[in-house]
């Protein structure tokens, strides 16, 4: 089967959950038998290669601005994808999404396929006009695809309470992780293992960063032996958000514990996970955050807000903290720090099996993989109904 990914900014995956998902999903297609095109924006990938893994990297132009980035290079893809003649179109986002009629009526051979990602008209970064047409990308992903895809069972929820539709349950994944036993990219950082809490997220208002900044600073403050000799260590960069970035600069600011490492992927990323000694995810708008299930893969306890998408992986009580609540993350922190290390122990180890049993990136290729024949022959059965008639 032929099948176009379009939405993503591209392959390979350097920050972003949806372009991870797109890597780890096409790899893994590629190598079942498929033939998979990931439409990419070279600003993104700094690169040209025609294939990565597998997958063949079409890379395409677009209007490098805030509003006109995605929707310029879906529209170039979309018609590419069509005049190559894929057998899938696969939108990734309900903003992608917006444009997924025009293989529908252009290309009605084709099987058009979206994934609900999240639910971005409430990021606070978008104002008014950005909403409305975030949610008119909900009304197209629910209405023109063949088969909607949520990425989380909230997600699921919402779309059969909003829009009617019975979406198809297909969650992220993370691959099977190991330990990794370096430390180069700790000393780098001057970083010590088990000796800091570590934050991987991209640097946007969603996330929630400026809590666990405030937080941090205010444990250190009020119980400084709560947190003896621990440093903050926040991964990721900030995209079309300078001013947000540079205010989180600004409350670190004297702080020398609190470090801001950029963008990590590959092995740095991987030693971070491996010797932090807890992750913490303070964001107040998800999908399904792979950045968890990749902490709770790698065997961390892993602290979170208490929002719906979050509470499908964390149910412990002992690792939610209100969200947006910087007192209530500040307790939890010294509180986490209190448990003995076999209870903390057993928690870890459940995280892991928890994404070994539910997340497993072989189990979800194969429904992806089954979803699209489905949709496809369920797409046959309407044509023949059509054309009957």
């Amino acid at each position: 089967m032929r099948i176009a990914m379009i939405g993503q900014k591209g392959i390979p995956a350097k920050f972003g959950g949806v372009e991870t998902h797109v890597h780890d999903l096409s790899v893994r297609l590629v190598k079942e038998g498929h033939r998979v095109t990931v439409y990419s924006r070279y600003w993104y990938t700094k690169s040209t290669s025609s294939f990565i893994e597998g997958v063949f990297a079409k890379v395409l132009p677009s209007i490098e601005t805030k509003h006109l980035d995605t929707i310029s290079h879906t529209f170039l893809s979309t018609i590419d994808a069509i005049q190559s003649k894929h057998d899938v179109i696969h939108y990734h986002g309900v903003g992608p999404a917006l444009l997924s009629w025009i293989p529908r009526l252009f290309a009605p051979e084709i099987t058009v396929v979206t994934t609900f990602h999240a639910i971005d008209r409430k990021q606070i970064k978008w104002g008014p006009i950005a909403k409305i047409i975030l949610t008119l990308g909900e009304r197209a992903a629910t209405t023109f695809a063949h088969t909607t895809i949520a990425v989380s069972k909230t997600i699921q929820t919402y779309i059969k309470d909003t829009y009617n539709v019975d979406a198809d349950y297909i969650p992220n994944g993370v691959p099977v992780y190991t330990k990794n036993r370096n430390l180069s990219t700790l000393q780098k950082w001057n970083l010590s293992p088990q000796q800091y809490i570590v934050a991987v997220s991209r640097l946007i208002p969603d996330k929630g960063i400026d809590y666990l900044v405030k937080a941090f600073i205010a444990l250190k403050q009020s119980n400084p032996a709560a947190i003896i000799n621990k440093k903050l260590v926040i991964v990721g960069d900030g995209y079309n958000t300078d001013e947000y970035v540079q205010s989180l600069y600004d409350l670190a600011e004297g702080h020398d514990d609190i470090i801001f490492t950029g963008f990590q992927t590959g092995d740095d990323l991987h030693q971070l996970f491996s010797h932090a000694a807890l992750m913490v995810h303070p964001s107040d708008q998800e999908g399904l955050p792979i950045a968890v299930l990749e902490g709770m893969a790698f065997g961390l306890p892993v602290l979170v807000s208490d929002i719906p998408q979050h509470k499908e992986l964390i149910k412990d009580s002992q690792y939610l903290f209100a969200q947006g609540n910087i007192s209530s993350l500040e307790k939890k922190l010294a509180d986490i720090f209190r448990i003995k290390k076999s209870d903390l122990k057993k928690t870890t180890e459940k995280n892991k099996q928890l994404v070994y049993n539910q997340y497993d990136w072989d189990t979800i290729v194969t429904k992806t993989a089954m979803l699209y024949t489905h949709a496809k022959e369920k797409q046959a059965r309407l044509d023949t109904l059509v054309y009957t008639k």
